[in-house]
């Protein structure tokens, strides 16, 4: 039985305006997510993980930002046409998001046990006393201690996997359809890291909510994730399964950063790097945007830009390496 789609996201696209020029931040994104599945957004820094995030949500600053095309439907609604109040009763209710720093996002002054009410009673219309009482659930839901007593707390009270805690419960308190996670473990040491892990996989479980899970750890994607897009320089370069992409990545970026991950069972005097860095959003380089850093470019990489397809195992690519009838050649490093 095939599982609902609870989100559907097409050729989305983000820009930026400043007296340099124009900074395409998203540059036509597509992926679905479906029901109690989970889909990794991976890459280095500066690629557009959080700013496809943030154009989902609808919190881009603008200006100078500005969502340019695209469509974001949430069974079946387009979050980037509702109105402002439309949009206010889905986020936070049907679509939640954890940020990578809790110290940010919640209210140094005011206990996080009002905080986590007062999303419910906007929300849920509760009353004061319920919302109260369903707050102090959720902090033990997600596994804090003493949670009627940490509800009265305020957040420097709190140690960092606390409150990150107290965000996923913040999140979670309306049950959302969507959670999108970006990098909310980052801060974390690897203990509370795989607490939070393994926390929001059962949470998901109890929920069957589809989760966005955005990061630069590809152990993490491998714990976690189900599918998994790899995004380059404000693209998607490959969508595949997770099993797929660890067992058989096709894109040359992918390889590479694959490569550079330590081998634990293996001989290895150094890690593999990477030559070069992401390019600079105001000076994308003609063709393909991975050509300078790619050890397999040829001239047509350099002069052309490489669309998006689908191959026959179901996994999508951005490279010429590929095309429908060549779907089973494996790009190697060299």
């Amino acid at each position: 039985m095939s599982k609902t789609v609870v989100l559907e996201v097409k050729n989305l696209k983000t820009h930026f305006t400043s007296k340099k020029g124009v900074t395409k931040a998203v540059d036509g994104i597509d992926f679905v997510l479906h029901e109690g599945e989970t889909l990794g957004i991976v890459g280095e820094s500066g690629c557009g993980k959080s700013m496809t995030s943030l154009s989902i949500l609808r919190l881009v600053p603008s200006p100078p930002g500005k969502i340019v095309d695209g469509t974001v439907e949430l069974k079946g609604k387009d979050i980037l046409q509702m109105s402002d109040s439309e949009l206010r009763r889905v986020r936070g209710n049907q679509i939640s998001m954890i940020f990578q720093e809790p110290m940010t996002s919640l209210n140094p002054v005011i206990p996080v046990g009002e905080q986590i009410a007062e999303a419910i009673r906007v929300h849920q219309k509760l009353g004061k006393k319920d919302a109260w009482k369903k707050a102090v659930e959720m902090l033990e839901l997600v596994g804090i201690p003493s949670p009627q007593q940490r509800a009265k707390q305020e957040p420097f009270q709190l140690s960092g996997g606390m409150r990150q805690r107290v965000m996923i419960a913040m999140a979670l308190a309306c049950n959302p359809e969507v959670l999108i996670a970006d990098e909310p473990t980052t801060a974390l040491d690897v203990t509370i890291q795989a607490q939070i892990l393994e926390l929001m996989k059962d949470l998901q479980k109890r929920l069957n909510m589809g989760i966005i899970f955005i990061t630069h750890d590809l152990g993490v994607v491998a714990e976690l994730c189900d599918k998994v897009a790899v995004m380059y320089a404000g693209q998607v370069v490959e969508y595949s399964s997770t099993e797929a992409l660890f067992s058989h990545p096709k894109h040359p970026y992918t390889n590479g950063l694959l490569s550079s991950l330590p081998k634990l069972y293996e001989d290895q005097d150094e890690l593999q790097t990477m030559p070069g860095s992401v390019p600079s959003p105001y000076d994308m380089p003609k063709g393909c945007r991975f050509s300078p850093r790619c050890p397999l470019a040829t001239a047509q990489c350099h002069e052309e830009e490489p669309q998006l397809h689908s191959l026959k195992d179901g996994s999508q690519i951005r490279c010429f390496l590929y095309n429908a009838e060549q779907d089973e050649k494996e790009v190697q490093m060299t």
